[in-house]
């Protein structure tokens, strides 16, 4: 893997920073909510940007899915406020029963 630039640097501590603030608010309120994780290519910054809920069964999946909308637009405001806008929110926070190695 190529070593990141001081931008990129930026932008993944930035990314980390969000992940693990939406994670924690995500445990607390969502059953069954395993981890969040994500995937960029910080050459394509916001645009490739996906953070993955990853939920233990398909039973906690179902049930989170109708709050999909609420997530993606935390997700939003949560980098807005940092200087980042993400064109299409519905884009960038997907759930997932799938962890980061699968």
């Amino acid at each position: 893997m190529k070593k990141l630039s001081k931008v990129q640097e930026k932008q993944q501590a930035l990314v980390l920073t969000i992940a693990d603030k939406l994670e924690e608010q995500a445990r607390a309120e969502i059953p069954g909510m395993v981890q969040c994780w994500f995937d960029v290519e910080y050459h394509l910054f916001p645009g490739s940007l996906i953070l993955f809920f990853q939920f233990e069964n398909e039973q906690a999946l179902e049930t989170a899915k109708p709050d999909l909308l609420k997530w993606q637009k935390r997700l939003s405001a949560a980098m807005l406020k940092k200087g980042v806008i993400l064109k299409d929110m519905r884009k960038h926070l997907t759930f997932t029963l799938l962890g980061p190695e699968d």
